[in-house]
């Protein structure tokens, strides 16, 4: 048992993909980060792997997801004011930054590309890491998610999800009732100069398997500014305190719902639009962060979000 690790996980350009390791994660968020892409940030509780990412650099938003798994935050670099800020933080200690050694144990892949989408993290030596520079690795308790396979009463059925967060970036979920699982598919090209959507599988190049979730979870969320120099360069920060609306999806049924976090060291409850938990199915879950201001529709059991900033 260990810490829990949060990874930051590149998913753009498109031949970062297939990313290495994602059907590892216990948790996944994704969320828009600038000029029409989108970036995971994956927890594992318990699994490890001797390649994860490609690695990409840190944002505001991770500190969420830091204090709510009470995890390590691997990720490389950022721009000034985020890493400025998330060393400034009380959560600073537990900041893994890509270096120049081989602890913390990042490497550069083989593929033939780019340095910068090409580092990687070794998970498999992270503990003699640990030892080395006696960081506190201690197990965490983490609260706050209720499970069950019970299928929950809806009215609403959810075979596809599907998120368009960009011209450049959109997806897809299809539910497959043999599995219990929501499959995984990427934009195999981008909308420009009239071309029409297309989709492909998204796969996990260390286990070869489609990325799944048994839970897939649109969370509304504000996407905010701290002043106009943040603006002109889309330099988000995504408050996750307090409470929005959601909608779950799991069992190929849609349920309302509410996110809640009132401590910053907890984790998100979701729950029924009478406050009641929700249940999730004992699996993956994997968010998608978008804008308070974004919408969606439905036709049948096909569910389409736009993704829109305030």
């Amino acid at each position: 048992m260990r810490r829990p690790l949060a990874i930051k996980i590149g998913n753009s350009p498109d031949y970062v993909r297939p990313q290495s390791s994602l059907t590892l994660a216990d948790v996944v968020y994704e969320y828009y980060i600038e000029w029409g892409d989108t970036r995971f940030i994956a927890v594992f509780y318990g699994n490890n792997s001797p390649q994860v990412g490609p690695v990409r650099s840190g944002r505001y938003m991770d500190e969420h997801v830091a204090r709510m798994y009470h995890s390590f935050l691997m990720f490389k670099g950022a721009d000034p004011r985020e890493l400025n800020y998330l060393k400034g933080t009380d959560i600073s200690q537990f900041l893994i930054i890509v270096g120049i050694s081989n602890c913390p144990p990042y490497f550069i892949g083989h593929y033939k590309r780019d340095s910068y989408n090409n580092v990687f993290f070794n998970m498999d030596k992270w503990a003699a890491c640990v030892l080395k520079k006696g960081l506190d690795d201690t197990p965490q308790t983490i609260s706050g998610g209720f499970f069950s396979t019970d299928v929950p009463a809806s009215q609403s059925l959810a075979t596809k999800i599907y998120t368009f967060y960009s011209v450049y970036s959109y997806n897809y979920w299809e539910y497959d009732p043999a599995t219990q699982n929501y499959f995984r598919y990427q934009e195999s090209q981008d909308m420009v100069n009239g071309k029409g959507e297309a989709y492909a599988p998204l796969t996990d190049a260390q286990t070869n398997l489609p990325v799944t979730a048994a839970n897939v979870v649109v969370l509304f969320a504000p996407y905010i500014f701290t002043n106009s120099y943040n603006a002109h360069d889309e330099v988000y920060n995504i408050d996750l305190i307090d409470y929005g609306k959601a909608i779950v999806y799991r069992d190929g049924v849609a349920i309302p719902a509410y996110w809640n976090r009132t401590e910053m060291d907890q984790p998100i409850l979701l729950t029924n639009l009478d406050g009641s938990p929700i249940y999730m199915h004992p699996g993956r879950t994997f968010y998608e962060v978008i804008g308070t201001t974004s919408t969606y529709t439905q036709d049948g059991s096909d569910w389409h979000f736009n993704f829109q900033t305030p």
